[in-house]
């Protein structure tokens, strides 16, 4: 008989792993959001700055 899985063996739900993204996005969206409301036309959007930044902080 096969006891509880322990360690590297044992399996996670999938939502263990779906809402630490979902909050991830969301809170990202709401970063990029804010303040972003009068930008002008040629300056890039707040998601957009974000992504450039995470970018630049990676590579």
């Amino acid at each position: 008989m096969a006891g509880p899985r322990h360690g590297a063996d044992a399996r996670l739900h999938w939502w263990a792993l779906a809402l630490p993204a979902l909050a991830f996005g969301l809170l990202l969206l709401l970063l990029a959001g804010s303040g972003e409301a009068h930008a002008a036309a040629g300056e890039a959007t707040g998601l957009l700055h974000v992504t450039q930044q995470l970018l630049r902080a990676v590579g």
